[in-house]
């Protein structure tokens, strides 16, 4: 059996949080020079409405390789290239709303997550098109180039506006179910169909909740760190299931979470800690 490694000291997480900082940037100066350079129609698919891009791979593999060489006793979980569970691991989507991307729609962005300890400790997301770079350390708040973000204030659902993402892995009518619910709150629901994106905006105040049935590891750790540290209320992704087997989302302001729960059937993690930075 192999020996569990000893946690993180405060030296160890701060040098994985700058290293993190600085990938993202290179990683999303990647991405847009392919956005920019893109032929159109150049892209294939994976499954249904799920589209795959070179810049997909260049990105995942640059990503890759900065770890490797800066922290090889890390492990690494792809959305291309793949990879395993380990006590310390990166998780990272290299391109988040490549339907988008193919497109040339740019809304789109890079999500690198750092889980440790079965705890989410880093997470960034970078939308290159719009040069917002998201970034949360657990404990330490959330922000949006280097500034605080905090989640939105809204305690009314007629002034709400909820993002609700889906795809192929769960039934249609369970999702056209939740709309309904969703409408009936009186919310407004949108689709960006980008799940970090979508999470990212619930910790900067622009969306009032996500929710998806199904979300893989990569498009929505380092967005449910950034919520949380923002002061939304969020579903345990980690505690609900394996972290390569994917599973329910939800992120919400505080006063529309419970209600968003029972319209959805999705859990909420009990009420983190009074964050006095998310204020």
């Amino acid at each position: 059996m192999s020996q569990q490694p000893e946690p993180l000291d405060h030296g160890a997480l701060k040098a994985r949080a700058e290293f993190c900082r600085d990938l993202i940037a290179s990683a999303s100066a990647l991405a847009l020079e392919g956005f920019n350079n893109r032929n159109t129609g150049a892209s294939e698919r994976k499954g249904p409405q799920d589209f795959l891009t070179e810049t997909d791979g260049a990105v995942e593999r640059h990503i890759r390789a900065r770890i490797a060489e800066a922290f090889p006793e890390d492990g690494f979980m792809g959305e291309e290239t793949g990879g395993a569970p380990t006590a310390r691991v990166w998780v990272v989507d290299p391109i988040d709303g490549t339907a988008n991307f193919a497109r040339g729609i740019p809304h789109f962005c890079v999500s690198i997550a750092f889980v440790a300890d079965g705890e989410i400790k880093i997470g960034s997301i970078c939308a290159p098109a719009t040069d917002d770079l998201y970034f949360a350390q657990a404990g330490q708040g959330a922000t949006r180039n280097g500034a605080p973000i905090h989640a939105a204030k809204t305690e009314d659902f007629d002034a709400a506006c909820v993002e609700l993402g889906w795809s192929g892995r769960v039934p249609q009518d369970r999702y056209l179910k939740i709309l309904t619910g969703i409408l009936d709150l009186g919310a407004n629901v949108r689709r960006g169909a980008s799940g970090a994106m979508g999470l990212a905006y619930v910790a900067d105040g622009r969306s009032d909740a996500y929710l998806e049935l199904h979300m893989n590891a990569w498009d929505c750790l380092a967005g449910l760190l950034l919520a949380q540290e923002a002061g939304a209320r969020i579903c345990d992704f980690l505690g609900d299931g394996p972290l390569e087997g994917g599973g329910p989302v939800i992120a919400s302001v505080s006063a529309l979470a419970d209600q968003l729960s029972d319209v959805s059937g999705l859990a909420l993690a009990p009420a983190a800690r009074d964050l006095a930075y998310a204020t």
